[in-house]
């Protein structure tokens, strides 16, 4: 237990770094491309890729899953499994070039046709990648996985603000995900080492295509679900509006995302490894659900509770109307970062139906939201949005448990606990900001506001609420292991 435990700490603090890398670089490519374009060639871009997004969920086919939670698999097999991943990859290539002139037709925007079309390669290029990706992870090489992921997030990066410096203005976001996507499956490649031998006959992978078909039409549920107001608000608000929009939920989503990433490829790895062990299961996840929940509860409040100055000092006043539509979005990616954690649970333990079946509830219930708020703009639907996934919460932590070696009252103190510290802190914070910062500029605001803040939650979370212990345990097993590349 001790080496799995000190080899999943190990792999996710390598994924952790990565992750915050990444996250920083994300941050100053959406800063440096906000000063230079307009919401409105955001929104352009976000016509096409919320579209090619959905047919990007098919391109893996939830194959990368399938062979990582696999007890056992042959060389044979998962090269079979890439013949699978790269004809799937080149097909929907093939259709989002079919797909092109109906974006035109359907938003009214001609600009689309070219720019669907260049999107195109990334499926393949996406494809390619999937099972050296899933290697990596089966083995917890994170380290190496998170190399590959820096490199190439950079690459895509530079290549994206070239662009935009040279003035090709919204095909710098075309240019900066196709170098991304490249770079990322030419690395994999090198990393793992693996070249694909002859595919096998579909019989032998059967059990693996149904996993990987349950996983992908779960993701697919789930991504309409959620950015199906995206496609909306394209269509009967407009670009500016649609970049307003799709800015406010990446800049707020971006380092919940990544946290949950960090930790969740990590934890699914580990947990597979433990479906047969209930005991040693149910503790792990608890305390990994602990840690990711006591991080990004506190971080998106922090981020809706200061939403203006974040916008302000990043962006310009240019992006203002993008601040308020954030603060709206605050407690829907409060709630995301409370269930995510659950995919883990039920992926590791083969519930993939009920994780399905979860987002075949989940999604009608946002998209209903979102009609209801569509007649209000950009704000109506991301304040229906957040009131729908309030209501939904506590159905679907009930919901993904049952069952399982993990019981409600295993979760809600992991819960209660950084949602209150984070709201003393909070709270605290903003009488700061308003009584002592007033005329102040936005750095100086969130410098003060956000330590001040920071330093309530740890005393909070800490001494007030004990969890010293859990965190004094953590860090001794973090200066023990090294992190091997």
């Amino acid at each position: 237990m001790r080496d799995l435990r000190q080899k999943t700490i190990r792999s996710g603090l390598a994924k952790a770094l990565g992750q915050g890398v990444g996250a920083l670089m994300r941050l100053v490519f959406m800063v440096v491309l906000a000063r230079l374009l307009d919401p409105g060639e955001f929104g352009l871009v976000a016509m096409a890729t919320a579209i090619t997004g959905l047919l990007g969920m098919f391109a893996s086919a939830g194959l990368s899953s399938a062979t990582v939670q696999a007890r056992s698999i042959t060389r044979r097999q998962v090269s079979t499994l890439f013949w699978v991943n790269l004809l799937i990859g080149v097909v929907f290539a093939i259709f989002c070039c079919l797909l092109a002139p109906v974006l035109v037709r359907f938003y009214g925007e001609p600009k689309l046709f070219w720019l669907t079309i260049l999107l195109a390669p990334g499926f393949i290029f996406s494809a390619a990648g999937v099972q050296h990706l899933a290697i990596l992870q089966r083995e917890m090489r994170y380290a190496t996985l998170t190399i590959v992921e820096s490199a190439a997030q950079l690459l895509g990066l530079i290549a994206g603000v070239t662009l935009a410096l040279a003035g090709f203005r919204y095909w710098a976001l075309v240019g900066a995900a196709i170098v991304t996507q490249l770079v990322t499956a030419s690395g994999l490649w090198a990393a793992t080492g693996w070249l694909p031998g002859r595919p096998g006959r579909l019989a032998n992978i059967l059990p693996l295509l149904r996993v990987g078909g349950t996983i992908t039409l779960n993701t697919l549920v789930t991504y309409v679900g959620y950015n199906l107001e995206k496609i909306l608000l394209g269509r009967f608000w407009g670009a500016d509006a649609l970049g307003n929009y799709s800015r406010a939920y990446q800049l707020i989503s971006v380092p919940i995302d990544n946290l949950n990433s960090a930790f969740g490829g990590v934890a699914f790895s580990a947990l597979a490894r433990l479906q047969d062990d209930p005991v040693r299961l149910r503790h792990y996840f608890v305390h990994g659900y602990s840690l990711v929940v006591s991080i990004t509860v506190p971080l998106t409040l922090f981020l809706g509770f200061f939403s203006d100055q974040i916008f302000l000092l990043l962006f310009g006043p240019k992006w203002l109307e993008a601040a308020a539509i954030f603060r709206l979005m605050t407690p829907t990616v409060l709630i995301f970062s409370l269930i995510n954690p659950f995919g883990w649970l039920l992926f590791a333990t083969c519930r993939q139906g009920r994780s399905l079946r979860t987002a075949l509830v989940i999604a009608p219930i946002v998209i209903t939201a979102c009609i209801i708020g569509l007649p209000y703009g950009p704000r109506g639907v991301a304040a229906a949005y957040s009131i729908a996934m309030a209501l939904w919460f506590v159905p679907h932590l009930v919901w993904c448990v049952r069952g399982t070696p993990v019981g409600v009252r295993d979760l809600l103190p992991s819960i209660a606990r950084p949602i209150l510290a984070s709201l003393v802190a909070g709270t605290l914070g903003i009488l700061v900001d308003r009584y002592t910062m007033a005329d102040k500029s936005p750095l100086l605001e969130l410098l003060v506001s956000g330590s001040f803040m920071l330093a309530v939650y740890g005393v909070m979370i800490l001494f007030v609420l004990g969890q010293g212990g859990f965190y004094r345990a953590l860090f001794r097993d973090l200066r023990k292991i090294t992190v091997p590349l």
